[in-house]
């Protein structure tokens, strides 16, 4: 009797189990196959790419083309001829060229008279002639933009007071061009020629944005064409431009005055290696003359150079803030 009710016993355990086994993995199989399916329609559904509307197509348009647009506007302004537009000066492009190669073969010829290797001498003849006359135009061409952007602000009031007053736009900017000092009167004298001769303002705002390739114009350039298009209050658009400008050149001798620091330590550490030298070869010239003379000094001195000039890039774009 004991026997059968074990065997019984037994059975229902081993019975219970298999129905849980299998229960659990009818279950589990459900659960697996809903799961398979969720994934599946997440799959597919991640695959679907989002419908495009055609404002969004166009905006992206328009936002590729205003890239393409200012990326050729920034390679213009980088041209030699642009340069020299941007220093006031003629764009006599062969002339400044013809002066590269003279003051290159004047310091080629320098340096052979002071008997240095002609190689040596090549190499200071050809950083001469292309670097020098380059670096000295881009000084120029930064003084004039520095001091048109000064007095761009000045510009925009005498444009909205002469609105104010009654005057239309081709006579307030006429205005500028008259009582105004250069560079600005030269470049609203330019601008007001070209409208003159019967070109639209747009195309002359950027044959003077090529001249003057700054923020400022840009601005101006854009007022001046949603104002055609749209219409408004003129005055009150070109105020405020004037009053962001002011700010702008708030903000710009802020960051100056904060960087102040920076810069001199920049220009300590860049110039000390130099003067060094220098004030040891005055000193004790027998002492530095290898460097000069033997060409494993030529070679460290090439090397302090490149390392050097990295360095002072590299402190150079740390302290240039752009606002």
């Amino acid at each position: 009797m004991v026997t059968l009710l074990a065997a019984l016993l037994g059975f229902l355990v081993v019975l219970s189990v298999g129905l849980a086994l299998a229960g659990g993995g009818s279950s589990q199989a459900r659960t697996l196959k809903r799961a398979q399916s969720i994934a599946g329609i997440e799959t597919r559904d991640s695959r679907r790419k989002p419908a495009i509307s055609a404002q969004d197509q166009r905006r992206r348009q328009v936002l590729k083309s205003l890239r393409d647009h200012d990326r050729q506007q920034k390679k213009a302004t980088l041209t030699v001829a642009a340069k020299m537009q941007q220093a006031g000066l003629s764009d006599n492009v062969k002339g400044f060229w013809i002066i590269s190669g003279i003051v290159g073969a004047s310091v080629f010829v320098v340096m052979i008279l002071l008997r240095q290797q002609p190689l040596i001498a090549l190499g200071l003849g050809f950083g001469a002639g292309f670097g020098l006359p380059r670096w000295i135009l881009g000084i120029m061409a930064g003084r004039r933009t520095k001091a048109f952007t000064a007095a761009f602000p000045d510009a925009m009031d005498i444009v909205v007071r002469g609105i104010k007053s009654g005057l239309p736009v081709h006579d307030s900017l006429r205005v500028i061009g008259q009582e105004t000092a250069e560079p600005l009167a030269g470049e609203f004298r330019r601008l007001t020629e070209s409208v003159g001769m019967g070109a639209d303002i747009d195309s002359a705002l950027e044959k003077m944005y090529e001249r003057m390739p700054t923020p400022e114009v840009r601005f101006f350039a854009i007022v001046l064409a949603i104002q055609q298009k749209t219409g408004g209050n003129l005055a009150e658009a070109l105020g405020n431009l004037s009053t962001v400008i002011r700010s702008r050149k708030l903000l710009a001798e802020k960051v100056k005055a904060l960087s102040g620091e920076a810069v001199a330590s920049a220009w300590i550490i860049g110039s000390l290696p130099p003067a060094v030298v220098l004030l040891i070869g005055s000193i004790a010239p027998a002492y530095m003359g290898p460097m000069f003379t033997d060409n494993r000094g030529h070679v460290m001195l090439m090397a302090g150079g490149f390392w050097m000039s990295l360095g002072i890039f590299t402190m150079r774009k740390m302290i240039n803030f752009k606002i």
